[in-house]
């Protein structure tokens, strides 16, 4: 904070008035009167009524979604949040396991690793904010051909959020979710319908499909969410993934995971050295 910050009587006023307060709009206890989120009394209105993911979008959002929307949102997590320690937000939970570490540790360790622009959450968020400006240019006149060549490309290939998988080609994934989708009879919003279009653009120039994450994206759009919101929403989308790799771990010898030997370290630095007298 700089000396002019000090001085502005605009901003000393304003801490003033909250000195000794915890100023909040979402919600907290009140002794004798109940526990509220957002409007909403925890013990009258949620607790026992609505189910876990109607809080967790109300409590990142404030916004009550209806029971199927939120089942949808729990198959999502479910869909992205494997036991596979060789996804690296896992690793680090298998790493933490190996050496010991608590659970609690190990899972938020490898949720804060999903904190990442290339995978994890973070490309939820960029994934609507692709869709949402891609659906703007299409109302504008742009085609889905268009939308794809006014990327950037990468290797040859349109380097699109939401598309393309580094691994295997198709996504499972999505199939399971959009199963779901069709048997609440959710409808084909305006954004998924352009990412199933930009996706057919994509398998016939490059043989490539829509990921999770493009799916994820456009239905979200579509319910009206922003950019900021899903992130949110999916805070911790992958924490019971982590937590199985720790414990698959955790029950095996001590620093077992992943050794090295000194010479599996390909080390290009200075060359051995004598240490002067």
């Amino acid at each position: 904070m700089n000396q002019k910050t000090f001085s502005d009587q605009r901003i000393i006023k304003i801490l003033d008035a909250r000195r000794g307060k915890i100023v909040s709009k979402t919600g907290g206890w009140f002794p004798g009167k109940g526990v509220f989120s957002h409007g909403y009394s925890m013990m009258d209105d949620l607790v026992g009524k609505k189910s876990y993911f109607q809080i967790v979008v109300l409590n990142a959002t404030g916004k009550m979604v209806s029971p199927e929307f939120a089942h949808w949102v729990e198959v999502g997590y479910s869909c992205l949040s494997w036991p596979d320690p060789r996804i690296w937000c896992n690793q680090i939970g298998a790493l933490a396991g190996s050496a010991r570490a608590s659970a609690i540790a190990a899972t938020a360790m490898g949720v804060l690793a999903t904190d990442s622009r290339t995978y994890g959450v973070y490309p939820l968020k960029e994934g609507v904010q692709f869709i949402q400006a891609a659906l703007v240019s299409h109302q504008q006149g742009l085609s889905a051909e268009q939308i794809v060549a006014s990327v950037p490309a990468r290797g040859g290939k349109p380097l699109i959020i939401g598309y393309i998988r580094p691994i295997a080609k198709g996504d499972e994934r999505i199939r399971a979710m959009a199963s779901i989708a069709e048997a609440y009879g959710f409808p084909t919003g305006p954004h998924l319908q352009l990412a199933m279009e930009i996706e057919r653009v994509l398998q016939e120039k490059y043989d490539e499909g829509m990921n999770i994450n493009g799916y994820v994206s456009a239905v979200m759009a579509d319910h009206d969410f922003c950019p900021d919101e899903v992130y949110q929403i999916f805070t911790t989308l992958v924490a019971s993934g982590v937590t199985a790799c720790y414990l698959d771990t955790y029950h095996q010898a001590p620093d077992t995971f992943l050794p090295l030997r000194c010479d599996d370290i390909d080390y290009q630095g200075v060359a051995i050295r004598s240490v002067p007298d």
